[in-house]
């Protein structure tokens, strides 16, 4: 009768949980608090920390799974809102860090809401599309720009034009795989390299540029600038095949690494496990991103195969860019490595999508309301 109890209680915690992709992002997540052990030079209390992120965001995903997709319709407006007065109160009160305004002290804790429009902009895209005629015009792409753009100005202003790209590119994809034609995507790419010059000369900081040509040359400000890629690069091609070994990395060990628990921990592994490690890390990130995809290509539904797509496109674009930032082979632009660096708020986030992902794949039916 026991028994019997422990299968049911089982089977209702897990009934909304696909479990091949449960057991990827667990093995990512194991893998980061390994590394952030060595990362942080032992330092058990910020593993601790991490440990408890992580049981925070395990909690949303496991909520988020278990809400019917209608509901998650439903809430695509608010959360958008919601981000939006989060983004404006930024503005108005946010604390400033190194000389931006990126984060709202809420009393007992600080939150980056920027994160939050990660999800809430292509989730209310998707919805809009939703809402709209089956053959889509070209007034209700205008639309859906705007309600891009909206957040993305707003964000661009804290300063953090990471993040500002990381969720346009995230609402990109939603009007990409809508049916936009690629005609005009081929347009608008000779229109962003058209305008490029004018985004180097009025859209940048001085700083973001100095990033740009620190990309292309770091040697040239070795001491400044270029001193995170050359450190970062020494420490990836220093762990040859196998790597040093777990701690026994000396560009990390030694505080040559700059951030190492969070935007270079890609570094701090590449040094310490080598060619084979960085192997496997992809293939666990394959797995989940293969998985993700095969969601999208079963969701039922309009808006959940754009919000599906949106989130595995945007989950694969993360972990390229901070990849290719630590490598050299983009500018430095502070984007963590999904579910293995260290942070609060980009974790939940990232769990909060992957929630959507399950609910879409174990709440097969929707009905349009």
């Amino acid at each position: 009768m026991i028994t019997l109890d422990i299968k049911k209680i089982g089977y209702y915690f897990t009934r909304y949980i696909d479990n091949f992709l449960l057991a990827g992002i667990f093995l990512l997540m194991l893998t980061g608090l390994i590394v952030l052990y060595s990362a942080t030079g032992g330092n058990l209390t910020r593993v601790i920390s991490q440990l408890i992120n992580m049981v925070v965001a395990f909690v949303v995903m496991w909520i988020v799974a278990n809400i019917p997709l209608q509901r998650i319709m439903r809430l695509a407006f608010p959360i958008y809102v919601l981000g939006i007065i989060l983004l404006v109160a930024v503005a108005l009160f946010g604390e400033v860090q190194n000389g931006a305004r990126r984060w709202l002290n809420l009393g007992f804790t600080n939150i980056q809401p920027s994160e939050l429009l990660k999800i809430a902009a292509p989730l209310m895209m998707a919805w809009y599309f939703d809402k709209t005629h089956i053959t889509l015009r070209w007034r209700d792409y205008v639309v859906a720009v705007l309600i891009l753009l909206l957040p993305v100005l707003l964000i661009t202003r804290q300063p953090d034009l990471g993040t500002a790209l990381l969720i346009l590119i995230s609402g990109f994809y939603v009007i990409f795989l809508a049916g936009l034609s690629w005609q005009i995507i081929v347009g608008l790419a000779v229109a962003v390299a058209v305008s490029l010059p004018l985004l180097w000369i009025f859209g940048m900081h001085d700083y973001q540029r100095k990033r740009v040509m620190t990309m292309l040359d770091p040697s040239q400000d070795a001491l400044g600038a270029g001193y995170h890629t050359i450190q970062s690069s020494i420490a990836i091609g220093s762990g040859g095949i196998s790597g040093k070994g777990w701690l026994k990395g000396t560009q990390s060990q030694l505080d040559f690494l700059p951030e190492p628990s969070t935007d270079f921990i890609f570094s701090v592994f590449s040094e310490e496990f080598g060619l084979i490690g960085n192997s496997l890390l992809l293939s666990l990130y394959l797995i989940v991103i293969g998985r993700c995809l095969v969601i999208t290509a079963r969701a039922p539904t309009r808006f959940t195969r754009l919000v599906a797509g949106s989130i595995t496109l945007t989950f694969f674009t993360y972990v390229f860019v901070n990849m290719g930032m630590v490598s050299g082979i983009l500018p430095v632009v502070g984007i963590p490595l999904p579910l293995i660096s260290y942070g609060g708020t980009s974790m939940v986030t990232i769990l909060l999508g992957f929630g959507i992902l399950m609910s879409i794949h174990t709440h097969p039916k929707l009905v349009k309301t």
